[in-house]
């Protein structure tokens, strides 16, 4: 270590242990000397404080009782994770490692710690940390550093106060990106304590619910089920297994990017399944069961089940809502004291895979209920374009290409009823497709009728668009299908998927060519 001025002319700090007689002897000790040592003269202290670096860079073993040897300093030294932002890099981390390395050279923590800290083939215990987590620094929406001088100075209390701190906590997880900061804007704030609203909306609409069928319904005292959500305990409906693959992928993404300390990224995966996959369409799509009797009770238990595992799994980026909404789900009476101590959920079974490697049954129903999603966007899109009255109810007609997606749509019309506003489905013949407004795929053909007169100019240029796109990804396909190094570098799963959507891509064209010829387009 190089020597380097640690004296600082300040009026607060650390005063440096040094006496000064007017002899000219100069004391250093521990214990405040009463006289000196070589004239016995009083003696005065050094006024100046040492450099704030040098005695928080004595931090990491002067606060566990350094320089003996206690049981603190034993099991907490070295620590696993120092977080801190890259503008003291040199000023903190590097003192903190220097004087780590030179006091406490030949330090040996507790086997049995360091085995569980996953550090045990570690033999070096003298650094203070075994990793640095560099987080992001906060700036303004212009990415400007926050400066006193240049009045941009954002109170976080009062942001606190108006928007909630569940919403400023996921705030700047999702935007805690490495290696950027984050540019720190009001309306992403405000986004987020909508998404808040919607959570807390979803669990009155399931209370409300359970309390209706059966108010004992809420888990029981000590339950651990949702954990993991085990495929046995849902119901075989494709919406349940659907819902429970979701989650534990989600799940296997969440720890995963923890574990890299990708925050960002997991606050997304639990923002996109909470809102999407959860709100928007799980629960609409039990709301038909739920008006059953016989099939409410199920539901009900699976939606509990879904909740408390999904509250578990946001509870570190909103811990005051969380926490509210699992007391409630346990009627006051939790198997823990609080949410925090309840286990994190983790992924179970093979579902756990993403949806491309999914295999077997799981990798069947994700299909089918990417197939379902398709159709009741398609006929929504259809009505925007139409412009049909949002609550308005109209009926479609539907071509099927294969029996297995017919099966599918029939089975589950209750839920294309419910989500898209249909009134009633009625398969026609292959000619449909050749009429318009209707959506397409290499699966089925949906039309709406609508009374409304087709601005047929309007689709002609929609149609006009949608054949732009097709054929500039067609040529896309074909040139790397074409390129005989991509051919031989690249996967045989890749390639015949790329050869399976071209074949798609040419279907699509016609049907699109089609319509503008019946349209008389030009």
């Amino acid at each position: 270590i190089h020597d380097w001025c640690i004296s600082r002319q300040l009026w607060w700090g650390h005063r440096i242990p040094a006496w000064h007689c007017k002899c000219g002897e100069v004391i250093v000790s521990r214990e405040t000397p009463t006289k000196c040592t070589k004239c016995g003269s009083d003696l005065e202290q050094d006024r100046d404080v040492l450099d704030t670096w040098f005695s928080s860079g004595l931090l990491p073993f002067t606060t566990l009782g350094w320089p003996d040897k206690t049981r603190d300093q034993e099991v907490f030294y070295p620590t696993a994770l120092m977080i801190t932002g890259f503008d003291i890099l040199f000023f903190w981390l590097a003192r903190m490692i220097m004087f780590g390395c030179h006091f406490m050279q030949g330090n040996k923590q507790d086997p049995a710690v360091k085995s569980a800290s996953g550090w045990k083939d570690r033999k070096d215990d003298a650094v203070p940390f075994r990793r640095v987590y560099i987080h992001a620094l906060v700036r303004d929406a212009d990415r400007q550093k926050m400066s006193k001088t240049k009045g941009n100075v954002v109170d976080p209390l009062d942001v606190v106060k108006r928007f909630g701190t569940d919403a400023v906590r996921f705030t700047l997880a999702a935007m805690a990106a490495p290696g950027t900061d984050i540019a720190f804007n009001e309306s992403r704030t405000e986004g987020y304590r909508n998404f808040a609203n919607k959570i807390w909306n979803a669990a009155r609409f399931m209370f409300m619910n359970v309390d209706r069928v059966e108010p004992g319904l809420r888990l029981a005292a000590g339950s651990e089920s949702a954990v993991a959500l085990d495929p046995a305990a849902f119901q075989s409906t494709l919406e349940d297994r659907w819902i429970l693959s979701q989650f534990n992928w989600t799940a296997k993404n969440v720890n995963s990017a923890l574990q890299s300390y990708r925050f960002h990224e997991a606050a997304n995966h639990i923002y996109d399944f909470f809102w999407g996959d959860l709100c928007d369409w799980y629960i609409e799509l039990i709301k038909p069961r739920l008006a059953v009797e016989g099939k409410a009770k199920i539901a009900c238990a699976n939606l509990l089940s879904v909740f408390d595992a999904s509250l578990r799994l946001l509870h570190p980026f909103m811990p005051f809502i969380t926490e509210e909404i699992w007391q409630a789900i346990y009627d006051g009476k939790p198997p823990l004291a609080s949410i925090a101590l309840a286990q994190f959920p983790f992924a179970k079974g093979t579902n756990v895979e993403l949806p491309k490697m999914l295999t077997g049954d799981e990798a069947l129903d994700h299909v089918n209920f990417l197939i379902l999603q398709d159709f009741i966007v398609s006929i929504r899109n259809l009505r925007a374009e139409l412009k049909v009255e949002p609550k308005g109810k109209v009926p479609i007609q539907v071509y099927f290409h294969d029996p297995a997606t017919k099966s599918l749509i029939l089975q589950n019309r209750v839920a294309a009823e419910q989500l898209a506003n249909v009134s009633e489905i009625t398969e026609v013949g292959q000619d449909m497709a050749r009429q318009s407004p209707t959506r397409g795929t290499t699966r089925f053909d949906v039309r709406v009728i609508y009374e409304k007169k087709v601005d047929i100019a309007a689709e002609c240029e929609r149609l006009k668009k949608e054949l732009e796109k097709i054929e500039k990804e067609t040529a896309n396909n074909q040139r790397q299908l074409s390129n005989e190094q991509f051919l031989a570098k690249a996967p045989a799963n890749v390639v015949d998927g790329m050869r399976k959507r071209a074949a798609e891509l040419t279907v699509l064209r016609d049907k699109v060519l089609s319509q503008m010829k019946e349209l008389g387009c030009k």
